[in-house]
C-alpha cells in the first residue's frame, strides 16, 4: 500500500522507498521500454545454492530481490518486501551501465568517436563544463565539471538534477528541463586528471546518442538494447517535462531481465540467438578497465586495483569481475571466471553508504567466486 506520508521529495528515502522503488510509475512520469517480439533468453532452474549467513545479509541490506545465475541456470532466487518476479524495480545508477553498453554500439558503427570532444556532436555545450571534454572522459567519469553529488544536500547539483528530471519538486529558478540543466553546468578543473563521479555525464552521453541517431534516448534504449537481450517483460524509464529520460538512474526492470542483460555481457555481447547486441570488443575493453591511478582514491578501500570504464566499475581482481551499482543498494555483478551473474535490488534507508557498499562487494565476491 502506498505510504500516506510519501511525497515527491521523500520517495527515494527510507522507509518510503520500501514501496516506491517497486512502484516508480505511480510516483513520477515514465515511458515504456518495449521488449520487442524477439525470443526470450530462457533461464532454467539449477541446483539450489546454499549460502551460509544469507538471511542475515538479506535483512541488514534491506533486500527486495536477489538472483544468482550460473550460466543460464538460476541457482538462487529470493524475493522479499512484496517484490515478485514480475515487478519492475528502480535500478538507480545501474541504468548508467545500460547507457554505457548502448554507447558501445554507436562507437562500433562509427557514429561516435570516443576521442572526439563532446562539442563535435553538441556544439551548444561550448563554453559549459563539457566544452572541451571528450566522449571517453564522460564514459570513464574523468570529466571535471562543477557538480556536487551529495544526495542529502538540497543545494547540490545532484538534487537540482533530480528536480529538473521530475524526481523532486521544482524550485523557482531551476532550468526547465535536463537539456537546459546540462547546458548550465560549469567547468571545475582539468578534464582527464582524476575520477570524478558525476551523474550528469551519463545524461550528456544520452544526449549524444540522440544527436547521432536522430531518435529519443528511450526509443534508442528500447530498439537497440532492451528489445535485443531476450527480456521477458517491458521495462520503463522516468522522463522529465520535455520527455528526456533519466539515463543516469531511471530504468526500471524485473530482476530476471536485469540478469538477462548481464548474461548478454558475459556472452561477449551476444543475444539469445547469438546475434551481437553489445560489440565484443567493447565488452573486452570494459573488462580491461580504465585508469587505476584516477580511481585509486575513490575505489581503493573496496578495490585496491579497481578502475571505472564505460559506466562500469571494474574490480581488478583475479576473476576479472565488473559491475553496475546504484544508490540504495542496486547491483549487477558479473564474474567472467565463474560465468556468474548476480542481481540484487534493495531499498536501503540512505542513498550512499560505504559500509554497505563494501559489505555487498565482499558478499558478491564470495558468492560468485565459489561457483565453477
Amino acid at each position: 500500500m502506498r505510504p500516506s506520508t510519501l511525497t515527491l521529495d521523500n520517495w527515494q528515502d527510507g522507509p518510503s522507498n520500501r514501496w516506491s522503488f517497486q512502484h516508480v510509475d505511480e510516483v513520477v512520469t515514465t515511458v515504456e521500454l518495449p521488449r520487442g517480439d524477439g525470443p526470450v533468453l530462457e533461464l532454467t532452474e539449477g541446483t539450489p545454492l546454499s549460502v551460509p549467513g544469507l538471511e542475515g545479509f538479506l535483512a541488514r541490506t534491506c533486500t527486495d530481490s536477489l538472483l544468482v545465475l550460473h550460466g543460464r541456470q538460476i541457482v538462487l532466487e529470493r524475493y522479499l518486501n512484496h517484490m515478485t518476479p514480475s515487478k519492475r524495480h528502480l535500478l538507480q545508477s545501474v541504468s548508467k551501465s545500460m547507457c554505457g553498453a548502448l554507447v558501445g554500439r554507436y562507437v562500433d558503427s562509427g557514429h561516435l568517436a570516443v576521442d572526439a570532444t563532446v562539442t563535435q556532436y553538441l556544439p551548444e555545450l561550448a563554453g559549459t563544463g563539457y566544452g572541451t571534454a571528450t566522449v571517453r572522459q564522460l564514459l570513464d567519469m574523468t570529466a571535471s565539471v562543477a557538480y556536487d553529488e551529495t544526495y542529502e544536500n538540497p543545494d547540490s547539483e545532484v538534487q537540482q538534477h533530480e528536480r529538473v528530471g521530475g524526481w523532486r519538486s521544482h524550485r523557482q529558478g531551476d532550468p526547465p528541463d535536463t537539456y537546459a540543466f546540462l547546458s548550465s553546468l560549469r567547468p571545475r578543473g582539468r578534464h582527464g586528471g582524476s575520477f570524478e563521479y558525476c551523474s550528469a555525464n551519463t545524461e550528456v552521453l544520452a544526449w549524444l546518442l540522440e544527436r547521432v541517431a536522430g531518435l529519443g534516448y528511450a526509443e534508442l534504449l528500447a530498439r537497440d538494447l532492451w528489445s535485443r537481450i531476450g527480456a521477458e517483460r517491458n521495462g520503463f524509464i522516468t522522463v522529465d517535462a520535455s520527455g528526456f529520460p533519466m539515463a543516469s538512474g531511471g530504468v526500471c526492470v524485473t530482476t530476471r531481465d536485469l540478469a538477462r542483460f548481464g548474461r548478454v555481457l558475459l556472452d561477449e555481447g551476444h543475444g539469445p540467438t547469438g546475434e551481437p547486441v553489445v560489440p565484443a570488443s567493447w565488452v573486452a575493453d570494459i573488462r580491461a578497465g580504465g585508469s587505476r591511478a584516477a580511481a585509486a582514491e575513490s575505489m581503493g578501500e573496496a578495490h585496491p586495483l579497481g578502475s571505472y570504464r564505460s559506466q562500469f566499475w571494474v574490480t581488478g581482481d583475479s576473476h576479472g569481475c565488473y559491475y553496475g551499482v546504484g544508490v540504495y543498494g542496486q547491483y549487477l555483478w558479473l564474474n567472467p571466471a565463474t560465468d556468474v551473474v548476480v542481481v540484487k535490488t534493495s531499498s536501503l534507508p540512505c542513498a550512499d553508504d560505504t559500509g554497505h557498499w563494501i559489505d555487498h562487494v565482499r558478499f558478491f565476491d564470495v558468492l560468485s567466486g565459489g561457483l565453477r
